[in-house]
């Protein structure tokens, strides 16, 4: 038995802890793409095989339910992101005492970010760069990423100086020794991230049991360890 999972690139080491907790406890395989949600959600009307969509917003899935290519009821919002300015532990510029003021100095030729176009986090960062007033400053220094973790990629190999990236990615192992600066949460429209179980599903039965699981209490506490807010309550929209 195997669930085929379409999940958010800011879930990467999350829903790889989520997946290999319940394959432990069920003996169930999880098998999980990750990827920008716009794309996913281009791919699932197109009728793409996955049995469950993590998107990095609720738009996408709600659009998927009105379009009558979710199941009902299982629309269910399971953490908000957060966005952090990242930069690797040598660089010039200490974004933790810097924030914003770190993406205009002059040892920061490329920030990147995800693309905006169909990345979720992409707009939360363009958001919040407009609302600190600096957008039009920084603009020509953007490089977009074709989701949040190859715009992480792109500031761990050098490629840019600087990312907004989500939090969830920044406090991951691999990249938990660079500095990072939280953006405030009122700076951008809330990152609420819903998931929904898909009308061509071939394993329904085995998509709630996982979608049960990230709800749980042990679900939750996965979710909170890589930054996402949870809610104590079932969050259904």
């Amino acid at each position: 038995m195997e669930i085929r999972v379409a999940a958010a690139a800011d879930l990467k080491f999350a829903m790889d802890e989520l997946s290999e907790k319940f394959e432990k406890q069920t003996g169930m395989k999880v098998s999980v793409t990750y990827g920008s949600s716009g794309n996913f959600f281009s791919q699932l009307q197109n009728g793409a095989p996955f049995d469950l969509f993590f998107s990095a917003d609720m738009e996408y899935p709600k659009k998927l339910e009105s379009a009558g290519l979710a199941e009902p009821q299982t629309l269910y919002e399971y953490a908000i992101g957060r966005i952090v300015i990242w930069t690797p532990a040598d660089a010039k510029v200490d974004v933790t005492k810097e924030g914003w003021k770190s993406l205009l100095d002059a040892s920061v030729a490329k920030i990147a970010i995800a693309n905006p176009e169909h990345a979720p986090y992409g707009r939360a960062a363009v958001a919040a760069l407009q609302k600190a007033g600096i957008y039009e400053s920084v603009k020509a220094k953007l490089v977009y990423g074709e989701n949040i973790s190859q715009a992480a990629q792109f500031v761990q190999s050098g490629n840019a100086q600087a990312g907004i990236v989500a939090k969830s990615l920044a406090v991951s192992p691999a990249m938990h020794d660079g500095k990072r600066w939280e953006i405030p949460a009122d700076m951008h429209p809330a990152l609420e991230q819903g998931a929904v179980i898909l009308k061509d599903a071939k394993n329904k039965d085995a998509a709630r049991a996982f979608l049960e699981f990230v709800k749980s209490p042990s679900g939750r506490a996965i979710l909170s360890k890589y930054s996402f807010e949870v809610s104590d309550k079932a969050r259904v929209k």
